[in-house]
């Protein structure tokens, strides 16, 4: 549980007893690989923080295709966060990539902190719009990128989440065929020895 006090503490400080009720409303959450944490069509009603593992946020185009948004790894929260906000049925999944455990808050739990932590909804907002930034950055660089591009610049921001992902799942993220994605991998290794 420290690494979520931790990634708080970067926020704001908290005192011993802030900390205390803190870890009082989590509960420890495991999914297993393929696991739900949130589905579309439901209501968002927990906020996850992991602290291991990945999980991955996709959706079914018009066409039935899985597309997968973005990743999120250790020590950032996962939320549907317009479905948990305005109580309306989400139009993603969260799903976990590899066995994950996350430290999970229920809406009750968030008002319980929201109520007695004074500080505890500046610090929210600050990291949600930090998130919402990140979010951003992750998406809009990518879009006007060739595929090839798009890897690498994956591959350089996110080295330690390469290898732990399927093909699948991050061909679905770059926006290419698994084949596709195999191909330009092997362009690349053999770019590197040449």
């Amino acid at each position: 549980m420290q690494n979520l006090i931790n990634y708080l503490l970067q926020y704001d400080n908290l005192n011993t007893q802030q900390i205390q009720l803190i870890k009082d409303q989590v509960k420890v959450v495991r999914l297993s690989k393929d696991e739900y944490f949130s589905e579309a069509g439901k209501v968002a009603r927990q906020v996850a923080f992991v602290n291991e593992g990945i999980l991955r946020v996709c959706y079914y185009d018009k066409d039935g295709k899985e597309i997968t948004r973005y990743f999120v790894e250790e020590n950032n929260f996962a939320v549907d966060l317009n479905s948990f906000n305005n109580q309306i049925p989400s139009s993603e999944y969260i799903q976990a990539v590899v066995p994950t455990e996350m430290y999970v808050f229920s809406q009750g739990s968030l008002q319980n902190l929201s109520n007695t932590i004074i500080i505890w909804d500046n610090m929210i907002n600050k990291i949600i719009s930090k998130a919402l930034i990140e979010k951003v950055n992750r998406i809009s660089p990518m879009l006007a990128e060739d595929a090839k591009t798009r890897y690498l610049e994956f591959f350089n921001r996110f080295p330690n989440l390469v290898n732990r992902i399927p093909l699948n799942y991050l061909a679905s993220y770059i926006g290419v065929t698994k084949h596709s994605l195999s191909r330009i991998r092997k362009e690349i290794a053999a770019s590197k020895e040449g």
